[in-house]
């Protein structure tokens, strides 16, 4: 199997940027490790608010073979009513445990829908943007990336569910829309990655759908991005709970990576990375 390159990268712009690119070149998929620094986070909420607790979260992940490590302090659940918090708040949280996480030596992603929050985070030196509205909810998003010139993941999303639409085709459409707003803002397109947002405005059938047709987005010539990590629809399938998802998960994002996935976004980092590099593994050997 050929080896994946697994550079130490931890700074921002053209670094992070070149950094991102070779891990997208990889035989196997990079792997994004999720840190919650949040109170209500769907699955993980509370666990890693303390800087200590982030810190060693964030080692753990790198240890097991995390690519990239992905921070959000706020929760974007699609459900069970996550509360929104403020700029302010956002950075209460973020403050204390950004740099040590940079200091790891990872290129970090700064999972945020705030413009101010993520002008912030890339001062100090996250190199990724992952904007779960698509450059479509903050209107001076797409001007900071632009002037930034740092990567961003685009994801689609709903403001509510509607079990009666294709679902492709909205996905198409919102990523239309999202590519417009980038390409007048001037972002490189050789700077977005699209993930088609598994879980958010989707019913569980949806979600299955969007995996299962997953190439059709190759379409647009972008990398891909999932992030099926202990989603909801596993459990139409197969009744859990959130940390009992663990199979499901790594059966959405093996069926992912088929259909094109170049970054798989998890919070059980050790299981997926042993999981993809079998995959590639036996896939070799066609």
């Amino acid at each position: 199997m050929m080896a994946r390159p697994n550079p130490s990268v931890s700074a921002s712009g053209p670094a992070g940027k070149s950094g991102l690119r070779v891990l997208l070149a990889g035989a196997v998929p990079a792997v994004m490790g999720v840190l919650n620094i949040t109170p209500d986070s769907f699955s993980d909420g509370g666990q890693f608010i303390a800087p200590e607790e982030a810190h060693a979260q964030a080692r753990r992940m790198i240890a097991a073979g995390a690519d990239i490590i992905d921070i959000g302090a706020e929760s974007t659940r699609p459900y069970k009513g996550a509360q929104p918090v403020t700029a302010e708040e956002e950075l209460r949280r973020l403050k204390p445990v950004l740099a040590g996480v940079i200091a790891l030596g990872r290129p970090v992603s700064i999972d945020s829908m705030k413009a101010e929050v993520v002008g912030w985070a890339l001062d100090h030196g996250a190199a990724i943007v992952n904007d779960v509205w698509g450059l479509q909810r903050d209107a001076g998003m797409a001007a900071l990336v632009a002037a930034r010139k740092v990567p961003v993941v685009i994801m689609h999303n709903r403001d509510s569910v509607d079990g009666a639409i294709d679902i492709m085709a909205d996905i198409a459409a919102f990523f239309d829309r999202s590519l417009d707003i980038a390409a007048k803002a001037g972002i490189a397109r050789d700077d977005i990655v699209l993930d088609p947002g598994i879980g958010f405005g989707k019913t569980a059938e949806q979600s299955m759908t969007a995996l299962a047709r997953l190439d059709e987005l190759g379409g647009f010539g972008l990398p891909v991005l999932v992030g099926a990590s202990r989603k909801r629809f596993i459990a139409s399938v197969s009744p859990s709970e959130p940390e009992g998802r663990l199979g499901g998960s790594i059966a959405a994002h093996l069926i992912a990576a088929q259909n094109g996935a170049r970054i798989i976004r998890t919070h059980d980092v050790a299981e997926t990375v042993q999981a993809l590099r079998v995959a590639t593994a036996i896939e070799s050997k066609r």
